[in-house]
């Protein structure tokens, strides 16, 4: 009996009248908060973006990407990867600004330098065990970007895989979250 009454309330809860009511009556209430969060979300998603670093190449995982801000030397920068090795095309990267377009980029062995200053060591081998070529050296053209980061197993401009991003790759700036 007791079954019976709590199944009676539940229909008579979502028949099509009474939901109605509730329903108009829910929207009107709640309408304008709906409205600003939907309007919040695509302002937010218009200049913002949020970034995972999935591997332990920067000392940060989250990052809160501002789309279309060029950052600065030292900065962190978030890109498409376009394509090639272990990441398909379009896959985001964040790593940081080491050198911008004049700067020179010079290798002595492995060591990679830009304007003289040592930004890292290019391993003959990936992780996995694939050769892995050098990446350009010389002085960076307009619209170009060296990129690094600190981790020793980056994939980052010391290797031809990756070389010089270009502006058009560039998402925007990122910022580390945590």
């Amino acid at each position: 009996m007791r079954y019976l009454f709590i199944e009676r309330r539940f229909l008579r809860r979502f028949d099509r009248e009474s939901f109605g009511l509730r329903w108009s009556d829910h929207v009107r209430r709640w309408g304008i908060a709906y409205a600003l969060l939907i309007a919040g979300a695509a302002l937010f998603q218009a200049h913002f973006a949020v970034g995972l670093n999935a591997s332990a190449s920067l000392p940060c995982g989250l990052f809160l990407i501002h789309k279309g801000e060029l950052p600065q030397r030292g900065q962190y920068v978030a890109f498409r990867w376009p394509g090639g090795g272990p990441y398909p095309a379009g896959v985001t990267f964040v790593k940081v600004i080491a050198g911008i377009a004049g700067d020179e980029v010079t290798r002595a062995d492995r060591d990679f330098f830009v304007n003289g200053a040592h930004v890292g060591e290019a391993k003959s081998v990936s992780r996995e065990g694939a050769p892995l070529e050098l990446g350009p050296t010389g002085v960076l053209p307009p619209g170009r970007y060296y990129v690094r980061a600190p981790h020793p197993d980056s994939l980052d401009s010391r290797y031809r895989l990756t070389g010089w991003i270009s502006e058009e790759q560039i998402i925007g700036r990122a910022y580390a979250l945590f």
